[in-house]
């Protein structure tokens, strides 16, 4: 059997992504030693129970002693703090990522924290569900899935590839762009998506008890995707809109320029302009679907993703 890809890496944050990183890995054996960390005795103590960790120190600076990959699996308002603790610890040529949802704004925190013999590759691995916790996690999540690597301007290029040949093991299709290139389109693919699902649920919770009750008891497809969406981690989501902000707002106000020409034309019986939108809005979902990013499957394929858990 040849080598595993990384002998020891370690994982900061035991959360969705963190954990089924854990267990992708040790699934398709890309790593001799698992390492795992979280600043909560109680996830520490459920990781141990789970046991998809070789080993789980009681601090992030031990976890990363001698690992030749560290990911650190935080919400991105916390990833400078979790540097500066584990930026001495640092070995020689190892490689510290991450895997926040916002680039820049990671890059600006992390940097001052790496040591000149390591390396900070970020990345992005675009997956996951509305669950939260090490028992949420499962091998499968990443695959066929987008993983975007931001490499900083002077980034090891050896360092950027092998980051990038680990999560192509895990299964995904990687990516390579600029922070805030990532930043830009993630705002309008994920991060706009979530602040409107977050709006229209939080109208639902806002009308009259009946109309409430009547909106839950009779809720359509669309806004049941709306709310499973909305249910995604709130810290997660907070530190997303605050770090990245400048380019949310500049998708939010096109978003809002297009809304108004919609509500201009049902004001107005417009039909032949609402026909054309939604006709042209129908042919994305179908380029989703046919490049592999979702499933045409009945239900949205919620009982296979259901299953891979």
């Amino acid at each position: 059997m040849s080598a595993p890809l990384v002998g020891r890496l370690a994982i900061i944050g035991a959360g969705l992504i963190g954990s089924s990183v854990a267990r992708a890995v040790r699934e398709k054996g890309l790593a001799g030693t698992v390492v795992v960390a979280d600043r909560d005795a109680g996830v520490r103590a459920r990781v141990r129970e789970l046991g998809f960790a070789d080993e789980v120190p009681e601090t992030a600076a031990e976890a990363v002693a001698d690992a030749d990959i560290v990911i650190v699996c935080v919400p991105v308002g916390a990833s400078g703090a979790v540097a500066a603790e584990i930026g001495p610890a640092l070995k020689p040529g190892a490689i510290l990522s991450d895997v926040g949802s916002v680039k820049a704004a990671v890059v600006e925190q992390m940097a001052p924290h790496v040591p000149a013999h390591a390396h900070l590759v970020p990345a992005h691995p675009v997956a996951g569900t509305e669950f939260s916790g090490p028992d949420a996690g499962f091998a499968s999540l990443f695959e066929n899935r987008w993983c975007i690597v931001t490499p900083v301007a002077d980034a090891d290029p050896a360092a950027v590839e092998r980051l990038s040949a680990l999560w192509s093991g895990m299964g995904a299709n990687v990516e390579t762009m600029s922070p805030q290139h990532h930043d830009l389109v993630l705002a309008i693919t994920s991060h706009l998506p979530h602040l409107i699902a977050y709006n229209i649920v939080g109208t639902a919770a806002d009308l009259e008890q009946t109309l409430t009750s009547e909106v839950i008891k009779f809720s359509a497809g669309g806004f049941r995707d709306f709310t499973r969406i909305a249910a995604s981690d709130p810290t997660m989501w907070r530190d997303v809109f605050l770090y990245n902000r400048e380019a949310v707002l500049e998708m939010l106000g096109r978003f809002t320029e297009d809304l108004t020409a919609l509500q201009r034309a049902i004001r107005y019986g417009d039909g032949q302009t609402l026909f054309d939108h939604f006709t042209r809005t129908r042919a994305i979902r179908r380029s989703i679907i046919e490049q592999g990013q979702e499933t045409a499957a009945p239900d949205f394929g919620r009982h296979l993703v259901a299953a891979k858990k």
